[in-house]
């Protein structure tokens, strides 16, 4: 394993920052998305439940067989393994939008709207401060799922540690197989953790101090 690892340890650390950066793209594309269709949907019962319906059977969806559907279109490369984890990324990061932006106390929104702050104005600075937390849980959930997802990416042949899992799999009981899978598993395990501090002291620098207390 060492001999492995150190002859090839410029190739996983590239590997490891592609699978990174591709995580990182995806769930700050993900948040975006969510947020704007969870500000457009959560003060609508009907439009809440369809959202949050829309979350829960897109979650049932094997994302190797979505995978699978996206190469005949798109081909293989980046653009499928984009498509999976944005997608999979933004499902949890809705769901808690919506719920955190539909628990906020109505009585602060009309105390917002009696200074006179117009409903964007409201959204922006009163409503996503508050939801934040709850929305940087669904963050947090949907990092350490789709960090896995990017590694099943790998089938298309997208960026990331998922082509060692791949190689060593095609050829498990060759010479270097097994090691190939460890190293893989490994480093996406690894780049789960360190992904989940940073999300943490995300969370510390941005929530505001009264509502952490």
């Amino acid at each position: 394993m060492w001999e492995f690892v150190a002859d090839r340890y410029q190739q996983i650390l590239f590997a490891g920052w592609q699978h990174f950066s591709l995580v990182i793209q995806c769930l700050v594309l993900a948040t975006v998305i969510a947020v704007v269709i969870a500000a457009l949907v959560y003060r609508s019962k009907t439009l809440s439940g369809v959202a949050n319906g829309v979350s829960a059977v897109g979650l049932t969806l094997p994302s190797f067989a979505l995978i699978g559907l996206l190469i005949a279109p798109f081909g293989f490369g980046a653009v499928p393994a984009v498509i999976v984890v944005a997608f999979y990324a933004t499902l949890p990061i809705l769901r808690n939008a919506v719920v955190g932006l539909a628990g906020i106390s109505p009585t602060v929104v009309e105390s917002a709207r009696g200074v006179g702050m117009g409903r964007m104005r409201t959204l922006l600075r009163i409503e996503l401060p508050l939801a934040w937390p709850v929305i940087l849980a669904g963050v947090r959930v949907s990092a350490q799922m789709v960090m896995g997802i990017a590694a099943i990416a790998a089938y298309a042949l997208g960026p990331g540690l998922g082509g060692f899992i791949f190689t060593g799999l095609s050829r498990l009981g060759g010479a270097n197989s097994l090691e190939s899978v460890v190293v893989g598993v490994v480093g996406v395990i690894l780049l789960a953790l360190i992904l989940d501090l940073l999300l943490v002291g995300l969370g510390r620098l941005t929530t505001p101090r009264g509502i952490r207390v």
